[in-house]
């Protein structure tokens, strides 16, 4: 299977697009669980992607790894009381996204490594939201631009990878999960890998539309923007470079898309 594609059609190519209609259509989409390693994480990478498909009745979930509690500019902050803040203003951000349920785990913030335990835990929040795309963080470092690549990002997204092959649609990985939670493995289609390497990224979504709605939701982080003038800014930049238009004021997202199951799939190969 082609990325971007349900059929045999060739594949585009890194500078063309899809909209948001044909990214539904293409990838079959009615459910997405979006994972970020910190709040906002999501919010940078794809926000304005999120809100076109909540927009379009799908049903998203975000699945943070951590609360932050190691973020934010202030000296001699109470890590618990960060936390708790980061939590509110992620909260905030994904009621103006459409994101339907936000779910935290318990890593800790600077920490997060793909153990087995976090395998578990993700791939018991996949089988409980059974979604048809999973948006993550890259596992891979971009050297171009080394701060979206905080080691914790890159962590996050080696154990979604695990998670969703071949864990999650393993039924002897973690057979507790069924037997004594009802959790059923089954299997994801796609992954769209966010603040990848910039060879890596083989998916642009024209987001001209969203941006209004993404900078309103990364404004709701307001304990991490010292400077919030500067961080949209730089945010429409990024989005504009993304788009193969050029500075034409159109804006993209670009991801990474990784087919895992397709219709040429085979018994697991």
């Amino acid at each position: 299977m082609t990325p971007l594609s349900r059929s045999a059609a060739p594949a585009p190519s890194a500078d063309e697009l899809v909209d948001p209609d044909q990214l539904v259509e293409r990838l079959g989409i009615s459910r997405v669980l979006a994972v970020g390693a910190h709040p906002d994480d999501v919010d940078f990478g794809a926000a304005a992607t999120v809100a076109a498909l909540a927009e379009r009745g799908v049903e998203v979930t975000l699945c943070l790894l951590t609360a932050g509690d190691a973020g934010g500019f202030e000296g001699g902050h109470d890590p618990s009381e960060m936390a708790r803040r980061r939590e509110a203003e992620q909260r905030e951000a994904a009621e103006v996204l459409g994101i339907s349920d936000v779910v935290l785990l318990d890593e800790r913030d600077g920490w997060v490594e793909p153990s087995a335990d976090l395998v578990e835990k993700l791939v018991r929040v996949m089988r409980q939201v059974r979604p048809d795309v999973v948006i993550s963080p890259h596992p891979e470092r971009a050297w171009d631009r080394l701060q979206k690549s905080h080691p914790d990002h890159l962590a996050c997204g080696e154990a979604v990878v695990r998670a969703s092959y071949p864990a999650v649609e393993n039924p002897f990985a973690f057979p507790h999960l069924r037997e004594d939670e009802g959790l059923e493995a089954f299997r994801i289609a796609h992954l769209l890998l966010m603040a990848a390497p910039q060879e890596r990224i083989d998916a642009r979504v024209e987001v001209t539309a969203q941006l209004p709605t993404k900078l309103a939701a990364l404004r709701k982080h307001f304990s991490q923007h010292p400077d919030p003038g500067q961080m949209e800014e730089r945010v429409a930049d990024q989005m504009r470079a993304a788009h193969p238009a050029g500075p034409s004021g159109a804006l993209a997202e670009g991801f990474h898309h990784v087919v895992i199951n397709g219709p040429e799939t085979f018994a697991g190969f």
